[in-house]
């Protein structure tokens, strides 16, 4: 008999909008039973509820006299129930603010952890209450805490590792005795973490072993597996289609000394690298790094067979990854019809800093590189020289789906012969990841014959604009400028275009389509295919 009797129901409310509109859908119980059959009776009997039940859903958001007014109406089969909200005026903690109990408990939420975050570990609240004067539209928040003491870093005590304890102590940021913090506890972490010696890394404060406000940290580690092996294969229009193959040794002994090998093989490029990195005593993330490699590269302006061998000690420096070391470069090149040997021993320092809120697909971000190079003197080396470089990438969203591109290149050098100077230590521009439009390291000075052989100086600035249509899928068009050069013999070339872009599960893909617009060369499209992280 009651499915006979039961009727189609629809609801309304009226006056309200957002968050409040649909806390006070949620609040009806009549509401429930829009999708399903329901009696008159029943339509009746719930509807004298629902007054009380949209009053009660406005009271978080600080309403606590709203005007309700419903009406239940039949529209053929159809029972038709409208509520009319007038929410009136909120209670205000202040003039100009409406008490919204979300905000209260997040604002609580940030209290304690404020004072966890700074040490005060036995923090309580000692009061909590919210005071509304209805009538007055008034409110009244009355919150205290009873801190305790502040606590101190203790002893850090490791699970047993693959590494003695006076080992992993190089990790542990803060000095002894030092208050507690949570952000140095997420950083002691992350150190663990970037190690790259532990699967898993879980470090926490044990204040049921405090003694004296002296709190010890448990750190509790996972080893890794000892080898990784990693290969690829890739498409660059700059190198050709090619394969990368690599192994890493983790850790070679209970020193943390750390073992690589790669292979890199295209049709421009095939490259043997070997590099063996110690840890350094030390708060600041200090490693010693020794590696050699023979580099075999063909472009449309060179060849180069070198040998190189490298130290270099990397260290953190006040908000910088930096290192300084020596190089030694050693073989044989040809740029244009000049063929030319190389041994060159130079010093080589390097600055790099980034930023971004996700390094996968970076909204807001930089990254910024500044390296030095220099063989004052003429000891194992056929030319003394002098280089600075540096490059940077601002990334900022525009909208949910807009991005802006900012990328610019600065390098200059003195050198006394620079004809001596190997393809890698001169200025090349036109690429990927240069100038498209431009084939690779096609732009630079010229020699008597016309043939491009690199440049002391190098300028380069591009601009480009992203627009996602698709979760994963979306469109870009930029502008790329700039030379390599010698002396005053800078010529603006410039290059246009569109391109395609994929958010990968491997990374950013981009496929651009570009020409140049001003320049000396020949005017042809070129296509440049990209893949990785954009900072």
């Amino acid at each position: 008999m009651a499915a006979a009797d039961a009727a189609r129901l629809r609801v309304t409310i009226e006056g309200l909008e957002g968050e409040m509109q649909d806390a006070a859908y949620a609040s009806l119980t009549l509401h429930q039973y829009v999708e399903r059959g329901v009696t008159p009776a029943q339509v009746r009997r719930l509807f004298a509820r629902g007054d009380e039940e949209i009053r009660e859903a406005l009271e978080p958001f600080g309403y606590y006299e709203p005007r309700v007014e419903g009406k239940l109406g039949t529209t053929g089969e159809e029972l038709h129930v409208i509520y009319q909200v007038d929410a009136g005026e909120p209670a205000a903690p202040r003039e100009g603010e409406r008490l919204d109990h979300a905000k209260y408990e997040a604002s609580k939420e940030r209290i304690e952890s404020a004072l966890l975050g700074m040490g005060y570990l036995g923090a309580e609240a000692e009061r909590r209450r919210v005071e509304v004067v209805r009538r007055a539209r008034a409110a009244t928040i009355d919150l205290e805490w009873r801190s305790g003491p502040r606590y101190r870093f203790g002893p850090v005590r490791f699970s047993e590792t693959q590494f003695p304890p006076e080992f992993l102590d190089r990790f542990i940021p803060w000095e002894p005795g030092e208050y507690y913090s949570a952000e140095q506890l997420l950083a002691f972490q992350q150190r663990l973490v970037d190690a790259d010696y532990f699967a898993t890394v879980s470090v926490q404060p044990n204040v049921e072993d405090a003694r004296d406000t002296s709190v010890p940290i448990d750190a509790l580690l996972t080893p890794a597996k000892p080898s990784v092996y990693s290969g690829s294969v890739y498409v660059s229009t700059d190198s050709g289609p090619g394969v990368r193959l690599g192994t890493d040794r983790r850790w070679v002994n209970r020193r943390g000394h750390k073992l690589n090998a790669d292979i890199e093989y295209s049709d421009r490029l095939q490259e043997f690298a070997v590099g063996y990195r110690v840890p350094l005593r030390g708060r600041n993330e200090r490693m010693l790094s020794f590696g050699t490699a023979y580099r075999d590269e063909t472009t449309d302006t060179s060849e180069s067979q070198l040998l190189r061998i490298a130290a270099n000690e990397a260290r953190e420096w006040r908000g910088f990854k930096r290192s300084l070391g020596l190089q030694y470069l050693d073989g044989d090149f040809e740029i244009g019809s000049e063929q030319r040997s190389a041994s060159l021993l130079f010093g080589e320092g390097v600055l790099t800093r980034r930023e971004a809120d996700d390094l996968r697909f970076p909204r807001r971000g930089y990254a910024a590189t500044l390296s030095l190079r220099a063989a004052p003197l003429d000891v194992l080396t056929d030319t003394s020289f002098a280089q600075v470089a540096t490059e940077g990438k601002w990334i900022r969203g525009v909208g949910e789906r807009q991005r802006v591109i900012l990328r610019g290149s600065l390098g200059l050098m003195g050198v006394d012969d620079f004809d001596r100077l190997p393809p890698e230590l001169r200025f090349f521009a036109g690429g990927d990841r240069s100038i498209r439009g431009f084939d690779y390291e096609s732009l630079g000075a010229l020699n008597a014959a016309g043939e491009v052989i690199g440049g002391e100086y190098l300028v380069i600035a591009s601009a480009e604009y992203e627009r996602f249509f698709l979760e994963r899928w979306g469109a870009a068009a930029f502008v790329d400028a700039g030379d390599a050069f010698r002396s005053a013999d800078f010529q603006t070339n410039v290059g246009v275009g569109l391109g395609v872009r994929w958010l990968s599960p491997v990374g950013m893909v981009r496929v651009d389509i570009a020409r140049p617009v001003v320049s000396d060369l020949a005017s042809s499209f070129r296509f440049h295919i990209t893949i990785g992280p954009d900072l």
